[in-house]
């Protein structure tokens, strides 16, 4: 597996080997020796395990997010998509990172099999780019509704440049989230 640092600290790309023969493809999702030595090569931490496995199946169009968990179920995740495609967005919400309040996009895809490590401290959302996408993420933390948070997707102080597309669905709850500048310090 191929682990690559992006523009904010802790926040990593990882790319499977894939093995290609006439039959196909196969290439291993997730091994937790690898996970630890990949993000160890890079100098950061991670978890000793993962708690829950999730997935999602979304229409062309959906929007997922900005969701996260507020303190002590913060949650990190591994994410990668098993069919379709996402423009795939993590904000950095740790206050006393450097780059608080920035974001980092990219697609993941069935295609090109990219995963995004999302450390906790992070929001985290998506856009589905493809009819019956299908987005898989493991969480080191147990969901708590409590501690269930959420930042407004298209908040036009954090300036993300999601893609164009004629409609965008999503759930009341995400449509009524708050701002950024809104959030509990």
């Amino acid at each position: 597996m191929k682990f690559t640092t992006t523009s904010i600290t802790g926040l990593v790309v990882i790319e499977p080997d894939i093995f290609r023969d006439d039959r196909g493809w196969f290439l291993e999702i997730f091994n937790l020796q690898g996970f630890k030595s990949g993000l160890l090569a890079l100098g950061l931490n991670s978890p000793d395990y993962f708690v829950q496995d999730n997935v999602s199946s979304s229409k062309k169009g959906v929007v997922r997010g900005l969701h996260y968990q507020h303190e002590p179920y913060a949650q990190g995740k591994l994410v990668s998509v098993l069919h379709g495609a996402v423009f795939d967005v993590a904000v950095d919400l740790r206050p006393d990172s450097i780059s608080y309040g920035e974001w980092f996009a990219l697609e993941l895809s069935a295609v090109n099999k990219k995963m995004v490590w999302i450390p906790a401290g992070f929001a985290h959302g998506f856009l589905s780019l493809e009819e019956d996408t299908c987005v898989s993420y493991k969480v080191d933390k147990y969901y708590n509704k409590d501690s269930e948070r959420s930042v407004v997707w298209d908040d036009a102080n954090l300036g993300i440049q999601w893609p164009t597309l004629a409609e965008y669905y999503l759930s009341d709850k995400d449509k009524s989230a708050p701002a950024f500048v809104k959030l509990p310090v």
